[in-house]
């Protein structure tokens, strides 16, 4: 019982860094990339800047800090059933961190370039993303609503955020010039390709097991793994030596634990990853914790 509580203390404690990092990154981002490039961000911290723009000449003027707190808690709220307590309780550290590091903090921009700054700070913000994403947690806004679907589909929605945020630019476009949208459209994409390469959560690969020693690995498989597994016999051309070709279908995130506990299995196992392109039945993805 101890082990399992330091070991969840130590989890907390590597997702509540993670989470600190990301909203210093997402707040350097915007100030030293975005703002003297006039580019506006994804996700509600872009619509919170929008209402910004929209009510800074008036007498109710609404600043990104407070904006990002008053979009995100109500989804947070909404989302929370569908995901999980603690990925909300974090991702609302994440946003009110941002939020904090934006009203606190003031950075010096490094380049003057209007592309160097969409090229780097568009990588950099959706690393931001992948960084809360990869400790279990999220940047709050679009990202639960994507999750939430994801979670409920098994299917990847990164590009209907890109659309969304696309539609945020074009108002944007229409009050801060055509050129600015379209530098903020490019950093949208440079970001949103740099969230769906490094956060895989959603793609599923095939492994192709040979090993001598079969009954020995579906006992260790089977004892941490959910995932369906067939096996086949046969025997080596060469060698004529009795074999069996075990194949499953796992999530892209488990293949490294799955290699190491097959090698500590059988140290001479073969294993050949080839990506799904789609799978029809029953998939078990374990769920957001």
């Amino acid at each position: 019982m101890t082990g399992s509580k330091n070991k969840r203390i130590r989890k907390d404690a590597i997702t509540l860094i993670g989470v600190v990092l990301s909203a210093a990154l997402q707040a350097y981002v915007i100030k030293v990339f975005m703002n003297p490039s006039n580019l506006i961000s994804s996700g509600f911290t872009g619509v919170a800047q929008l209402i910004n723009l929209l009510t800074e000449t008036t007498g109710f003027h609404i600043d990104t800090s407070l904006g990002i707190l008053l979009l995100n808690i109500p989804v947070a709220l909404l989302c929370a059933r569908g995901i999980s307590p603690r990925f909300t309780l974090f991702s609302c550290i994440q946003f009110g961190c941002a939020s904090l590091f934006l009203k606190l903090f003031q950075f010096e921009p490094l380049m003057q370039d209007v592309l160097l700054n969409v090229a780097f700070g568009g990588f950099l913000y959706g690393i931001c993303v992948v960084i809360a994403l990869k400790v279990g947690a999220s940047t709050g806004g679009t990202d639960f609503v994507a999750l939430y679907f994801s979670n409920k589909f098994g299917k990847s929605l990164w590009q209907y955020v890109f659309l969304f945020n696309t539609t945020v630019v074009l108002i944007f476009g229409a009050f801060r010039g055509w050129t600015h949208a379209g530098y903020s459209i490019v950093f949208q994409l440079i970001s949103t390709k740099t969230i769906s390469t490094f956060h895989t959560r959603y793609e599923r690969l095939t492994m192709q097991i040979t090993t001598e020693h079969p009954q020995e690995l579906l006992a260790a498989y089977t004892a941490q793994y959910r995932h369906g597994i067939s096996c086949v016999d046969g025997y080596g051309g060469y060698s004529h030596q009795p074999f069996t070709v075990m194949t499953t279908v796992v999530s892209s995130y488990e293949v490294k634990e799955i290699i190491h506990l097959m090698k500590e299995v059988d140290p001479k196992v073969i294993i050949n990853i080839y990506k799904t392109v789609d799978f029809v039945g029953g998939f078990y993805r374990k769920p957001i914790d």
